[in-house]
């Protein structure tokens, strides 16, 4: 007698296998996740030509050409290479980090405003990279490690104030909008009792801009996301399971405090490297992960159409501000 091969469920949803390692990673992939996530970043080359293309100085296609190949004239290669593609490029890194944060933080309060705009992450980053740049006269790479250190113990202040027999995401919401109050008066007494000239270079900075940012900004950015984002990813599964409850994700043998508390750090640490580069960016994170889950039209929020979707707003808020 001849058995037929078992088929995995995939609940009427097409599904593209895919076998890494020689099989020591076998992944599943949704078929309508990976059409958005090819039509996001189709949409978001488009608005990247536009970007190096328009401007207080629009530059035509040939020019721009010319100038990403090191050729043609040297003011349209610096407006070019130098100013509008570093800009561009981070706008879309930011905004992915961004993304990617918010997914991770809605899934693990399984709540829609669970990013961390609103439950005072960010605000705990403002908060550590402003004493940096306050008190220390800190330079970026102090500042992004102020941030991410205020960031941490901002998750950590918000978490056990909220833990009682454990964490609800309603509990920790709730928690996490008062110590963002606080933290958010307190910055703003900061800026008010710290040097004229000093406290105006952090307001204006505080607002959360792209403006000025280089290619100094941009390697640590792509250094700490090639870091971060395949962490998290790897994480993934086990994220999803815990939105199922702790005790069947136990079942299905994921450590919960354990994995919840490494996504908050990378979360955090996401976030933290966003504010250091170009300060706190609210909206981002609370959209993307929704937009691109009513997209998906998945049970849950997927990391990567988020931080895509996340690229994609940040890029072309970028764009309609020039």
């Amino acid at each position: 007698m001849m058995h037929k091969p078992h088929s995995s469920i995939n609940f009427g949803r097409a599904s593209l296998p895919l076998r890494l390692l020689s099989g020591l990673i076998s992944l599943r992939l949704d078929g309508r996740a990976c059409v958005v996530a090819v039509l996001l970043l189709a949409v978001s080359a488009i608005i990247t030509v536009a970007s190096l293309l328009s401007g207080k100085y629009p530059i035509a296609l040939s020019d721009a050409l010319n100038a990403l190949a090191g050729q043609g004239d040297d003011m349209v290669r610096m407006i070019v290479v130098e100013w509008r593609l570093p800009r561009v490029v981070l706008a879309f890194l930011l905004g992915g980090a961004l993304g990617m944060s918010g997914a991770i933080f809605q899934s693990l309060t399984r709540n829609p405003l669970g990013s961390p705009d609103i439950i005072g992450f960010s605000a705990g980053c403002y908060t550590g990279a402003l004493v940096v740049m306050l008190l220390l006269s800190g330079g970026y790479y102090l500042t992004a490690a102020g941030a991410l250190i205020g960031g941490i113990i901002t998750a950590m202040a918000v978490y056990l104030l909220a833990y009682r027999r454990g964490v609800q995401g309603f509990r920790l919401i709730i928690v996490g909008i008062g110590v963002a109050a606080i933290l958010s008066a307190f910055n703003t007494w900061m800026i008010r009792e710290a040097d004229l000239q000093v406290a105006m270079s952090a307001a204006i900075w505080g607002a959360g801009s792209l403006n000025g940012l280089g290619f100094e900004q941009l390697l640590p950015v792509v250094i700490v996301l090639a870091i971060v984002s395949p962490l998290t990813l790897f994480l993934s599964r086990p994220m999803r399971q815990l939105e199922m409850g702790d005790d069947v994700a136990r079942a299905s043998g994921v450590h919960a405090n354990r994995t919840r508390a490494l996504l908050m750090v990378f979360g955090v640490a996401l976030t933290a490297i966003v504010t250091a580069a170009a300060g706190p960016i609210s909206f981002i994170a609370l959209a993307a992960p929704q937009i691109a889950r009513r997209l998906t039209r998945g049970a849950g929020v997927a990391l990567i159409p988020s931080a895509l979707m996340g690229g994609l707003l940040l890029l072309a808020a970028d764009w309609a501000a020039q």
